[in-house]
């Protein structure tokens, strides 16, 4: 593949169903339908670990959570396992960050030659809460994510917007430079996680009392998974949202900032348009994790579910297959290898650990039957450690002390089928297991997930003291005070 410079562009928390490309009804996204008409659109790529910290220490060092130690939102990436940053600095390519990274803070050497705008974990700890798993503490900051719900102007919003203007400087200085060796832009939105507050002309797309409600909200507490149960008694979104009409006008919301997230992207690529940089320069759109959006009452990330750990993958550019739909799974640590391939630069011989393959190789087998991805969860509301396994139309789910899932994505796309039980595929379920324990011990990694996030616990004070200190809903933006919420 010919070198050429890369422009990957994240969001938080856009769930891989609510795309108009993936044939969304509802969502409209005419800029990212347009991005995956022009190059090629990953149908079955996941986070490998659906929370954001985690999540993004994975992307950028290309290893797993449990080979980072980044458990949960409390322990985030300082540097010290180089990242795909690192290896493009060494190379002598230009790498530049715009937006959210969630690192620990801006001064630590996490790959980046600069950092426009960035948004860290607060005061550089992050949410202790998250780390409390010997007895899952009740989230009492859930209250607000049912209450910041409709029309508005909230600092998200202001700062992705700001992201945008800033990247599109960076661009049209890029192109007054001329040609030279490929760089690397990272833009990094926040939106469409919550709170769930879109500007007016957005949300004027979505009528609340046209969307449907989500499914198996309704179901009877004994018929969700244990797990589920467990997650749900600490993340108690569900049971803030006053009644349908307010869950509606919340599906609403995150659709328009979907769409919002979509206009943002559209002035990116417009400026590399403008400038004739899109003839020199690849483009990968991809989230951090998904949104269950309500799905069995679960509302945020933090499941193996396909709307939490799904996300939306898209590459565009030189190069890159027009109108290509892949199949293959993949996830964001084969972002790592794309990246190093795109710009032209070399892998180290470490790199071989590394378990991802460049995306752009995998469009050359769009449908590998073999290929097989992974995630991971081991942070807020987990009672234990859960593992998911995506290969052909199965999938997977492992949690430690619990029964296991296993859903067929073809004939079951809504995952409202657990197979697991079934004597028929028992022997899938055994197969799965015995993949799963090739990659790691799931409870030896889950006790060793407990003992780090429990020592966390007592160098900051306790179990006590963290829970009467409070919590912030979400990480501030830049130059806005982190509100906490306290349970007295």
């Amino acid at each position: 593949m010919e070198p050429t410079n890369l422009v990957f562009l994240m969001t938080d928390e856009h769930s891989p169903k609510a795309l108009g490309c993936a044939g969304h009804p509802i969502v409209r996204t005419p800029n990212l339908d347009a991005l995956a008409a022009s190059g090629a659109r990953f149908a079955s790529a996941y986070t490998n670990c659906p929370i954001c910290v985690p999540s993004r220490s994975s992307f950028s060092t290309g290893r797993w959570v449990h080979q980072t130690g980044s458990w949960d939102n409390a322990h985030p990436y300082d540097g010290r396992v180089p990242g795909w940053g690192h290896r493009l600095q060494a190379a002598g390519r230009r790498v530049s960050a715009i937006g959210k990274l969630h690192f620990r803070n801006a001064l630590d050497p996490t790959g980046f030659d600069e950092q426009l705008h960035p948004m860290h974990v607060v005061d550089g700890v992050g949410d202790l809460l998250g780390s409390i798993r010997d007895e899952l503490p009740y989230r009492h900051a859930s209250k607000k994510y049912a209450e910041q719900v409709g029309p508005g102007e909230s600092s998200y919003n202001r700062y992705d917007r700001d992201i945008a203007r800033l990247a599109r400087e960076w661009l049209e200085k890029r192109e007054e430079e001329g040609p030279g060796r490929p760089w690397m832009l990272y833009v990094s939105f926040v939106c469409p996680h919550f709170p769930l507050i879109a500007p007016p002309e957005f949300c004027a797309m979505y009528p609340p009392e046209e969307m449907p409600l989500p499914k198996l909200h309704r179901m009877e507490e004994s018929g969700r998974h244990p797990w589920i149960r467990a997650l749900r008694g600490s993340y108690a979104y569900d049971d803030f949202f006053s009644d349908d009409a307010r869950r509606r006008l919340a599906i609403a919301s995150y659709y328009a900032l979907v769409s919002f997230v979509d206009d943002n992207v559209g002035r990116v690529l417009g400026a590399l348009k403008e400038t004739g940089l899109d003839r020199t320069t690849r483009v990968i759109y991809a989230s951090d994790h998904g949104e269950s959006l309500g799905a069995r009452g679960v509302w945020g990330k933090s499941n193996l579910y396909e709307e939490s750990a799904g996300i939306p993958l898209i590459a565009s550019g030189p190069g890159v297959p027009k109108g290509r739909v892949c199949r293959a799974p993949v996830s964001l640590v084969d972002g790592y290898p794309s990246i190093l391939e795109c710009l032209g630069v070399t892998p180290a011989p470490e790199d071989a650990a590394r378990p991802g393959r460049s995306l752009f190789q995998t469009l050359s087998c769009p449908d590998d039957p073999g290929r097989w991805v992974f995630s991971e969860y081991h942070a807020g509301g987990a009672k234990t450690g859960a593992y998911m396994l995506r290969r052909g139309r199965f999938k997977y789910i492992h949690y430690v002390d619990f029964p296991p899932e296993l859903f067929d994505l073809e004939a079951d796309p809504e995952e409202l089928h657990d197979l697991a039980p079934a004597p028929a595929h028992q022997g899938a379920v055994r197969e799965f297991e015995a993949l799963l324990r090739s990659i790691l011990d799931p409870e030896e990694t889950d006790r060793r997930a407990k003992r780090d996030q429990a020592a966390l616990v007592e160098r900051h004070g306790g179990r006590e003291a963290i829970i009467n200190r409070g919590t912030h809903t979400w990480s501030p933006a830049p130059g806005e005070k982190a509100e906490r919420t306290s349970p007295r």
